[in-house]
């Protein structure tokens, strides 16, 4: 079942990476980024409400809000830290870079969690999730060849190791979700519902230094509808990644995987709607990582 609520995580993932691109186009990144984790918390917020209000009707169908511990509620603030962090560096590399780009390299995420799968969590992979492994670290050097074609240079362009630093920060956050998951024992509402309102207060910070004081950016931000889409969008996506984890037989390094067929809804559709280069070429590269996935899900 773990694998079924991962898939539909990977769908709202996809959607959410095709209205961020739009969000972020000639916008700044960190009122954008206040916006969607602002969007997404209201969302939940209005569950977190009722609640409060039908206690019984909200436990009886299974999104009650639990009471946390102070070293709790700071391990959600951790988590907070390290998905700004992660964040504000792909806000960044993808106002600046094709989302057919920025996708893939994105997908290397499961390397780090599968690295860290095996380390932490002593989760142990067989001949064929190896094989499914290396596969997709070649497709994505494959990618950062055609990405040369468009006037990317890997080595020298530092959008490029901004989403390579969002990445690994990401998985480093996937690996962690395991821990508050389970060995907390959050559910998934709790943990959305902290995780948004820290995040918040951090950007808060951050805006307050960069953004609110000057009125130029201010004037420059335009609020786009897919502001809000890509906050919803994202809240689907976590709910139904951390049900997923709530499963003790959950594997974090195949679920990271399969979160990654999201890509397929990012570099056909997204080459389509956002008119970017060489998408019959980027299909090889693509092609190699979901048979890389594909190794990495069915290898048991």
């Amino acid at each position: 079942m773990w694998m079924y609520l991962g898939l539909l995580a990977a769908l709202f993932l996809g959607l959410h990476n095709l209205c961020k691109k739009h969000a972020v186009q000639g916008n700044e990144v960190f009122p954008v980024l206040l916006g969607t984790v602002s969007s997404g918390f209201l969302f939940i917020a209005a569950f977190y409400g009722f609640s409060v209000f039908y206690p019984d009707y909200a436990l009886e169908h299974g999104y009650n809000f639990q009471n946390i511990s102070l070293q709790t509620h700071g391990f959600i603030f951790i988590k907070s830290v390290i998905m700004a962090s992660s964040w504000i560096l792909a806000y960044q590399a993808l106002k600046h870079l094709p989302i057919t780009i920025v996708t893939p390299i994105r997908s290397a995420g499961p390397f780090f969690t599968f690295i860290g799968a095996i380390l932490i969590y002593q989760e142990k992979p067989n001949t064929l999730q190896w094989l499914g492994f290396f596969l997709i670290i070649f497709s994505v050097m494959l990618y950062s060849k055609i990405g040369k074609k468009e006037g990317i240079n890997f080595k020298r362009n530092k959008w490029i190791f901004a989403i390579i630093g969002a990445t690994f920060l990401g998985a480093s956050s996937g690996l962690y979700d395991k821990f508050l998951i389970q060995n907390l024992s959050l559910n998934p509402q709790t943990l959305q519902f902290w995780f948004c309102l820290y995040t918040i207060l951090i950007l808060l910070v951050i805006l307050s230094i960069t953004w609110f004081p000057y009125a130029e950016k201010r004037k420059a931000f335009k609020f786009r509808w897919s502001i809000i889409a890509v906050g919803i969008l994202l809240q689907a996506a976590d709910y139904f990644y951390f049900k997923a984890l709530q499963d003790p037989d959950a594997l974090i390094m195949l679920l990271s995987a399969i979160k990654r067929s999201q890509i397929l809804i990012a570099v056909v559709v997204g080459g389509l709607v956002f008119k970017e280069q060489n998408k019959r070429k980027k299909l090889v590269p693509l092609a190699g990582i979901m048979i890389g996935v594909f190794l990495i899900l069915y290898s048991n």
